[in-house]
């Protein structure tokens, strides 16, 4: 099947030579305009913001970025476009053989499913379902098990704070007709699943043989990159950004989150880079239980003030007894 290349720093607007600062600069900028939270047009905003996060997932990788650049040569030179070993969406074990197997509507291309997505079995092994298979093949050579087939799911951290269910698609060719098929399959995402576990789709996978059951579909989980919040377990972490004289007298603050804004208080004496706390308004972790938020501290100094603004600092500057420095240790050389 043909693969469109995709030009992932057109994507983000950088060149190719782009540095990482500027890449994360660049997805960050885009990803605020096109969330689908804030964007007037949802659906178009839906499909450019896994784009860019499908763009940014290879990218910021500094492997999958050296991999993706020696792709992007030997594409524009005719060189060699298939698919590593064990990657594409195909299974193993199943009923006739393994094979190709393509997703829609999981957040991710075909071009990024066969070079970058997951292995095509899960934990590069046979699952203990196709096990079961082939355990049952050796016994009964007329009843076969279909494949387990692996691939990717793009899902926002609002969807793995609430659950989701997601409609997709599963393209594979038909090995009786030569035809390609198209089956479709409702996806729940659970609350609070973490990036990098699989849901497993049963009965969904390939078709058995000889009366065998059908295999099931994997998908593992990969979280779009949120312009203001990553995750980490079930705890979130974003910035929080101070005006100098609100880190020094302390404050209460708005903070966004992703069930709308709190207020936190801010101590007197905050420094730059300390974390802050805001209890239970992480991702769920099961029994009720939710993790938390964090925000670190950036104090943000005015980039022009006022002559009258400029008064006060030095004012401030000629009575405050702080000094972040250390003190000069002594010449004893004579």
């Amino acid at each position: 099947m043909a693969v469109e290349f995709k030009d992932y720093y057109q994507t983000l607007g950088v060149a190719p030579g782009a540095t990482p600062a500027a890449i994360k600069k660049a997805f960050r900028k885009l990803a605020r305009k096109y969330h689908p939270d804030v964007a007037k047009d949802k659906h178009t905003a839906e499909a450019k913001f896994k784009e860019i996060n499908e763009a940014n997932e290879v990218l910021s990788d500094p492997e999958s970025r050296r991999k993706y650049d020696q792709l992007g040569a030997n594409w524009q030179s005719g060189g060699e476009r298939q698919a590593p070993p064990g990657r594409g969406a195909g299974g193993t074990g199943g009923a006739g053989g393994a094979h190709e197997f393509h997703f829609e509507g999981t957040g991710f291309s075909d071009f990024f499913e066969q070079f970058f997505g997951s292995p095509s079995s899960p934990g590069g092994a046979a699952s203990p379902f196709e096990q079961a298979g082939a355990q049952a093949h050796r016994h009964a050579s007329v009843s076969r098990r279909g494949q387990d087939i692996q691939g990717d799911i793009l899902i926002t951290i609002e969807e793995a704070l609430k659950g989701a269910l997601r409609s997709i698609a599963v393209r594979h060719p038909n090995p009786h007709s030569g035809n390609e098929e198209t089956a479709t399959c409702d996806v729940r995402i659970p609350a609070g699943v973490q990036a990098g576990k699989s849901i497993r789709v049963p009965g969904k996978g390939g078709e058995g043989s000889g009366g065998g059951s059908a295999g099931d579909i994997y998908l593992r989980v990969r979280y779009a990159q949120h312009p203001d919040w990553s995750a980490s377990g079930a705890d979130l972490l974003g910035r929080l950004q101070l005006a100098p004289w609100e880190a020094v007298l302390g404050a209460t603050v708005p903070v966004p989150t992703l069930e709308g804004t709190v207020s936190l208080k801010v101590p007197p004496g905050t420094q730059q880079g300390h974390q802050l706390r805001v209890r239970g308004k992480g991702l769920p972790v099961g029994a009720g239980k939710r993790g938390d938020l964090y925000v670190e501290i950036s104090v943000q100094v005015p980039p022009t003030v006022s002559k009258d603004e400029e008064r006060l600092w030095q004012q401030l500057a000629a009575t405050s007894a702080y000094d972040p420095r250390p003190p000069a240790k002594a010449d004893h050389t004579h």
